[in-house]
């Protein structure tokens, strides 16, 4: 049995399919190893993954038609699972290169359902939506009932779009999947482009924060280890819907600024922090209603905020090789 895993050289990918493979599951990873953020923090994920003999690695970019059918067929018979995580990440960045959140999150998507619906013994699709496609809601806590049609940039849009599409498919060809709302996922080996990853490098390196106004400028920070366990506890379950949509978040609505105080005390540094005005595409606060996921699997996440900033900067001092 083989599962499938995109962006498995990504911070949640990374994550999951390390899991997998303790467990003795096999895993076939793909990733296309991009710059969005520094590759180096990719390969050396990527490396740790490789120990494994039940890992294989094919470097391909899941909108590459051909390349991605050639790895489908060398596996063709044998894929049970695909857990497709690979996206192209970040609310602002999607003000600046548009089109290519449209290419990998929409048009990667539709590739990939395309050619799981061709897998005679496929069970599962899990795939990776996000907490942006409540966009301009104002109710808290976000729950999976609530509308999701007023994206509040193109990212949020294209993860919606992309649920659309897969909820086509099951209708279509019967392909069960299951999508993951994923509220703020950090932790250590993450995302350089996330705010507390760049928070943590200016309050190191002297340089000022920017923070938007307003004291109810808060996220659901999830720390990526109850990510992990959220997933495992799906992939044991044997009575999920053929298909839904999950949130997967920490519940717990906290300030950005007590974030900040969190990485000056783990630092011993000050922040220097200027205000200004919250942009349109991003939200004022998230805050996840997670009673579904929990009636169906028993699942609750277990990480305060102060212990995760604490397990994080650790790891950046060892991965940077600070004092």
């Amino acid at each position: 049995m083989v599962c499938l895993v995109t962006g498995a050289a990504g911070f949640i990918g990374f994550y999951i399919s390390k899991a997998l493979l303790e467990r003795g599951e096999k895993v076939v990873g793909i990733d296309n190893l991009n710059d969005y953020y520094a590759p180096v923090l990719k390969y050396s994920r990527l490396k740790q993954l490789q120990q494994f003999k039940n890992f294989e690695f094919h470097q391909v970019d899941i909108t590459d038609q051909h390349a991605m059918a050639s790895v489908f067929d060398r596996y063709e018979c044998d894929i049970r699972y695909i857990i497709h995580l690979a996206a192209q990440a970040g609310v602002r960045y999607s003000l600046q290169n548009p089109f290519s959140y449209v290419q990998t999150n929409i048009n990667g998507h539709l590739n990939i359902l395309e050619l799981a619906r061709q897998l005679p013994n496929l069970q599962r699709i899990f795939y990776a939506s996000s907490s942006s496609v409540y966009g301009l809601n104002t109710k808290l806590p976000f729950s999976e009932n609530d509308r999701v049609d007023l994206p509040s940039s193109v990212y949020a849009a294209s993860k919606r779009s992309a649920e659309l599409l897969s909820f086509t498919y099951y209708h279509l060809y019967g392909i069960k999947q299951t999508g993951l709302r994923f509220f703020t996922v950090y932790g250590p080996w993450g995302r350089p482009d996330m705010a507390y990853y760049i928070f943590a490098n200016s309050i190191i390196n002297g340089r000022t924060i920017t923070l938007y106004r307003g004291a109810d400028l808060s996220r659901d920070f999830t720390y990526i280890d109850d990510v992990v366990d959220a997933m495992l506890s799906l992939w044991d379950c044997s009575d999920l819907e053929d298909y839904n949509l999950l949130n997967i978040g920490n519940s717990r609505r906290e300030r950005v600024e007590y974030l900040i105080k969190y990485l000056e005390v783990n630092l011993g540094k000050t922040a220097n922090v200027q205000y200004i005005k919250r942009p349109e595409t991003d939200i004022e606060a998230t805050l996840s209603d997670i009673s579904e996921i929990y009636k169906i699997t028993g699942w609750s996440p277990k990480t305060l905020l102060k212990d995760g900033t604490c397990r994080f900067i650790n790891w950046f001092k060892s991965f940077y090789h600070l004092s």
